[in-house]
């Protein structure tokens, strides 16, 4: 009896801590997190990084990516390494909110985040103000090395940006820069190594001088 009575005041503390730290979650814990940089510069290879990381911690996860992307499958998140991690593909930003419990998911993580229509920045916000740690990756510059579509704004509201780096297939520089291959004028176009090249400064403004000739 006595043990009973002791089970029972523990599942009441522990109920009170766990409501309480979730309370406490959404006051203190929430931000966002900008991985961003060129084709082949190891993104999505941080990305997961970090999702692992808070797997090893016991955290409620949600992984989300463009359903567009399908290059290398239609529902996991691969990098060009080959790493990978099963995802929910959602067709527009609104759609991630149908798939994330605030009151549980402690990190949700998001993919090719340039992909994504204009209110993804506000989408972003509102599970960081939830309390939950918000981790996107994504292009920051098209081919033509103008910023790319929302990633300007999630910068700008991210507490943490990190900028990684690819390495210049013609100098052997720090690449910045998603040189396309292919003729093609669309912001967005799917591709691999077929398509895209990392460039440094340098070499890809050369590059661009001898495409406008």
């Amino acid at each position: 009896m006595r043990l009973e009575i002791c089970r029972q005041n523990y599942n009441k503390f522990f109920n009170k801590m766990y409501r309480e730290t979730k309370v406490n979650r959404s006051i203190n814990r929430g931000w966002i997190e900008v991985v961003c940089g060129s084709m082949f510069s190891g993104k999505t290879e941080e990305l997961l990084r970090r999702i692992k990381r808070a797997t090893f911690a016991n955290q409620k996860i949600e992984l989300f990516k463009p359903a567009i992307d399908v290059r290398y499958d239609e529902e996991e998140v691969v990098s060009h390494d080959a790493n990978s991690m099963i995802s929910t593909p959602v067709h527009n930003s609104a759609e991630i909110l149908l798939y994330v419990n605030m009151e549980e998911v402690e990190v949700v993580a998001i993919d090719e985040v340039q992909f994504f229509d204009d209110g993804i920045v506000d989408i972003c916000n509102k599970l960081a103000n939830s309390g939950i740690r918000v981790i996107c990756a994504g292009l920051d510059m098209d081919y033509l090395g103008q910023p790319f579509a929302c990633m300007p704004k999630l910068m700008a509201i991210a507490e943490y940006v990190t900028k990684t780096h690819a390495i210049c297939v013609k100098c052997g520089d720090q690449a910045q820069f998603s040189h396309r291959l292919v003729a093609n004028s669309q912001q967005v176009l799917l591709g691999e190594k077929d398509s895209y090249e990392p460039l440094c400064r340098h070499c890809f403004n050369e590059v661009r001088k001898l495409e406008s000739k």
